[in-house]
């Protein structure tokens, strides 16, 4: 499953539950499946961010990468 799609389920799962419509074992099932989900996405948004590189433009003008530093400060959420 792509990220978008992962994301794409997690709006499906948020609307069904919003609704109130589906039965209490239905209801628990789509909780569960909007967890995993959202583990997902945050595995891959993790991931990306390690990917991450910023173009530093030096004092002399020339062009060099860095790793962009951490958002949350490196502590897991």
């Amino acid at each position: 499953m792509t990220f978008e799609e992962a994301i794409a389920r997690l709006e499906e799962i948020v609307r069904m539950l919003e609704s109130g419509s589906a039965p209490l074992d239905e209801s628990l099932s789509l909780f569960e499946e909007g967890v995993r989900l959202v583990k997902l996405c945050n595995a891959r948004l993790d991931r990306a961010e390690q990917r991450v590189k910023l173009l530093v433009q030096n004092p002399d003008g020339t062009v060099s990468e860095e790793d962009m530093p951490p958002m949350n400060g490196g502590a897991d959420a």
